[in-house]
């Protein structure tokens, strides 16, 4: 039952209040950008833990000599500092890595240029926590690492998920959210596109607090009889996912401008992002609707008590969409 998995939900937000932040852990940022054929500057970030940096380092080609580096700086989300590197050799064919990564659980995006304006992107986990630098990315190479890119984006975007998942316990008839999914892909596909290409351009901070706003909406739907409900959003779900993924997209598209896409690659990278958000979303609605068929099978005694469990989810839905909206206008 989708009602009981959204309390299993709630309450385990409630137990972690980490896990009330859209962004519960920043990852790591490490950029390398070209200045010369020898020379880089290295901009370095280390996300914060209980007000200190987080215990990792960078490490990069065995060429390569660094300026002694300042200490950390924290700008309100993260620890930053940047020096130089003089690398005689270049960087393709080192190995840049990160040390300590692998005692933790978070994960490091590396952003390098072999040359000036010509950026790559590779993303390091507790699991692999160094690479070689190939002389160039090829195509390959280039839709893999965008793909996990993606898939990594929307699985730590929990305020996407959990618009996907208010939207699931909303619309209830399989056909209809069949479509209102469908919807919300393409919305979120043609802005993400638009954005990432220049053809259209909205500042983060406003798009942000629309995305929670959204969320905000489909709690209060929720939260309401089906016929005290807005007639558009109880007879159209497909028309206001459409609406808000258009929005949902633009919030993608900043992220992926943080990451940088390869000049040379720039369709086949933003293809690869894009069909990463799209599995990692279909992995969310395949996990979701799993352990509400389990929930089905092990508590049906809880299907008699369904309302009342909407609500609930509702108010939880609803009340961290609304911390986020306040949080979000206060960052203004």
């Amino acid at each position: 039952m989708r009602n009981l998995l959204a309390l299993i939900l709630l309450l385990t937000a409630a137990l972690h209040p980490g896990g009330a932040s859209a962004h519960a852990l920043d990852p790591g940022f490490l950029e390398l950008s070209a200045m010369d054929g020898t020379q880089w500057r290295v901009s370095w970030r280390m996300p914060d833990v209980n007000g200190r940096p987080m215990p990792i380092s960078p490490r990069l080609p065995e060429n390569c000599q660094q300026t002694p580096a300042p200490d950390p700086a924290f700008d309100g989300r993260a620890w930053v500092t940047s020096f130089l590197a003089t690398c005689p050799e270049g960087l393709a064919g080192g190995s840049i890595g990160i040390d300590g990564l692998e005692r933790t659980r978070t994960d490091v995006l590396v952003r390098y240029e072999l040359e000036p304006g010509q950026a790559q992107t590779q993303r390091l986990t507790a699991g692999s926590p160094e690479f070689s630098v190939p002389a160039e990315l090829g195509p390959g190479a280039v839709f893999a690492s965008y793909v996990a890119l993606g898939v990594s984006h929307i699985l730590e975007g929990v305020d996407h998920l959990l618009f996907v998942f208010a939207l699931l316990l909303l619309v209830r008839q399989p056909r209809r959210l069949l479509w209102a999914i469908t919807a919300f892909t393409l919305a979120h596909s043609l802005t993400l596109a638009a954005a990432t290409l220049g053809l259209l351009r909205l500042p983060s901070a406003p798009v942000e607090v629309v995305v929670a706003l959204s969320i905000v909406f489909l709690a209060y739907e929720l939260a309401l009889p089906p016929e005290r409900r807005d007639p558009v959003s109880e007879r159209f779900p497909a028309l206001v996912s459409f609406g808000f993924g258009l929005v949902h997209g633009l919030g993608f598209a900043g992220a992926l401008r943080e990451i940088g896409l390869p000049q040379s690659d720039i369709p086949l990278a933003l293809l690869s992002f894009n069909v990463g958000v799209e599995l990692g979303q279909l992995m969310f609605i395949a996990l979701v609707l799993s352990l509400g068929f389990l929930a089905r099978r092990m508590a049906p005694v809880l299907a008699d008590h369904g309302a009342r469990l909407s609500r609930l989810a509702s108010y939880g839905i609803g009340s961290i969409a609304a911390f986020w909206v306040i949080e979000r206008m206060a960052a203004f």
